[in-house]
């Protein structure tokens, strides 16, 4: 996840915490459309997806089992992660085979041009009726988004960052693009830290916003050509400090292959 950006016009200093302002399920394709990113709370994700929050919760416990990420280039020990990959439209959710999340260097200038393969999420949840319902829920607003109905390719990450170093970076790359359509940041837990602020900027201007996302299962969408974003390093506050966040990538041409334009549409 990807390209640095300038930053030539640094935003201020960050205070102790930023509140989001979440958008309500009928404002999320206007924003969408003005500044190519929306915020919902639970709430909101709850309606927009169809899903009880009380299922959506029921989901959390496989961030505790989480394998370490073995291809982090900093030499870093505060990530953890699986990943799955899924062709979805508004009425269907198919879990592909396994396959490795590869991003070209132009949109990974740490991780790019790499064939990572991360342990695969379970089976339990990519079977989930109400994982399904996530997924298809998601696949209706960004079928609202570009206009039409669409088959998307998508990539899940169950990541958990947490303060074995001290220091937990969300972000390694920086401000960055992920090289798909859209992006849906979930934060599921923030236990015993500080840190891990999340920020906006227009891909091509000097505009941002920051904010902290703590609310179970609220959720940050972005259109992926017209926004950047980052999230900063997340230190202890006690013990066992962990950022226990989930990413979708909603990509129309196939996933991304080697060939920096996707494979075969397995649609």
């Amino acid at each position: 996840m990807t390209q640095a950006h300038p930053l030539s016009h640094p935003l201020p200093a960050p205070r102790s915490h930023l509140s989001p302002l979440f958008n309500l399920p009928d404002q999320v394709l206007p924003a969408l459309g003005a500044r190519g990113y929306a915020l919902l709370d639970a709430a909101g994700v709850a309606s927009v997806t169809g899903c009880a929050l009380s299922d959506l919760g029921a989901l959390t416990p496989d961030w505790r089992d989480l394998p370490p990420d073995a291809h982090l280039k900093d030499g870093g020990r505060y990530r953890r992660r699986r990943h799955a990959c899924f062709v979805v439209g508004a009425d269907h959710a198919k879990t592909v085979p396994h396959r490795a999340h590869w991003q070209p260097v132009e949109y990974n200038a740490l991780h790019g041009g790499m064939s990572r393969w991360f342990e695969p999420m379970q089976p339990a949840t990519c079977q989930n009726p109400v994982w399904h319902r996530l997924l298809q829920g998601l696949a209706r607003v960004f079928d609202g988004a570009v206009g039409e109905a669409t088959t998307w390719h998508v990539e899940a990450h169950q990541f958990r960052i947490d303060t074995t170093d001290g220091i937990g970076r969300p972000t390694p790359e920086g401000a960055h693009r992920d090289g798909v359509d859209f992006v849906a940041v979930f934060l599921i837990d923030r236990h015993q830290i500080k840190g891990g602020e999340t920020r906006v900027f227009e891909a091509d201007g000097p505009n941002g916003q920051r904010f902290t996302l703590s609310e179970p299962w609220s959720v940050l969408l972005l259109d992926d050509a017209r926004v950047i974003h980052e999230s900063t390093p997340i230190q202890p506050l006690g013990e066992a400090g962990h950022r226990d966040t989930l990413v979708l990538t909603y990509r129309r041409h196939g996933f991304q292959g080697a060939d920096g334009q996707g494979g075969v549409d397995l649609g």
